[in-house]
């Protein structure tokens, strides 16, 4: 049983307080979903989470099965079982997506026999094609392209606690649902969840009537992922 335990957390950017007392707890089989507007807080707190500089806690705490978070710098927090999906992933020249998996799989002492056909495997069940996976990571990679790379991390790598900060950010919003919700997420998140043991979700869509605007139909299919998305954790 994993627990991923926030009490009472505040933090600041730029002298600017941000976060104001967040309580939360995530246990192992647990779907959590983060929703508010713009500049609520989602990011930061996911960023705070992973120990983003640039971000000050002020107060609370953050622990995982006891251990706390606040204290480790972020490789440990990731070594510990913390991953984080961003939403906008950054490009890493010089490093293949794959060099990068063996290695974070090195330190967090994985099982990395035959990782290669497990990252063939993974990768085919989500539209990601080989060849990318051998690529600079996210270098020169499309939107689509990044958030699949992401999504063959969650796989791969098992963390305990995934956090996902708008996964669906940086896409087409006419191919969200045909090509990540039919197609690629709902299989892999389905086929990760069971090890994945518990997942914070965010969105920042906010639930109230528009007029039919092309602007409030890509909101429409936003929501409409991240159903899809919270139905596939649900199923496991």
């Amino acid at each position: 049983m994993t627990t991923l335990t926030i009490t009472e957390l505040a933090a600041e950017v730029g002298g600017k307080q941000i976060l104001n007392g967040v309580t939360l707890t995530v246990k192992s089989g647990e779907v959590h979903a983060v929703m508010g507007r713009n500049g609520a807080g989602k990011s930061t707190l996911s960023a705070v989470l992973m120990g983003k500089p640039g971000y000050r806690v002020t107060g609370g705490s953050v622990t995982l099965d006891g251990d706390d978070v606040l204290a480790m710098p972020t490789w440990q927090r990731a070594r510990a079982g913390l991953h984080l999906v961003m939403q906008y992933p950054t490009e890493i020249p010089g490093v293949g997506v794959d060099e990068l998996l063996d290695e974070a799989l090195t330190e967090r002492g994985g099982e990395r026999r035959e990782l290669a056909s497990r990252i063939a495997t993974e990768a085919a069940k989500i539209g990601l094609t080989e060849a990318l996976t051998r690529r600079a990571v996210n270098v020169d990679f499309s939107g689509g392209e990044k958030k699949r790379n992401e999504t063959l991390q969650l796989a791969v790598l098992e963390p305990k606690i995934a956090v996902l900060d708008e996964l669906d950010s940086g896409l087409d919003a006419r191919d969200q649902p045909r090509r990540l919700g039919d197609h690629a997420l709902q299989p892999t998140l389905r086929l990760s969840a069971p090890r994945l043991r518990a997942h914070l979700v965010e969105g920042s869509h906010r639930r109230q009537r528009r007029p039919r605007t092309r602007r409030s139909r890509r909101t429409r299919r936003l929501r409409r992922l991240h159903r899809l998305i919270l139905r596939a954790f649900a199923a496991r």
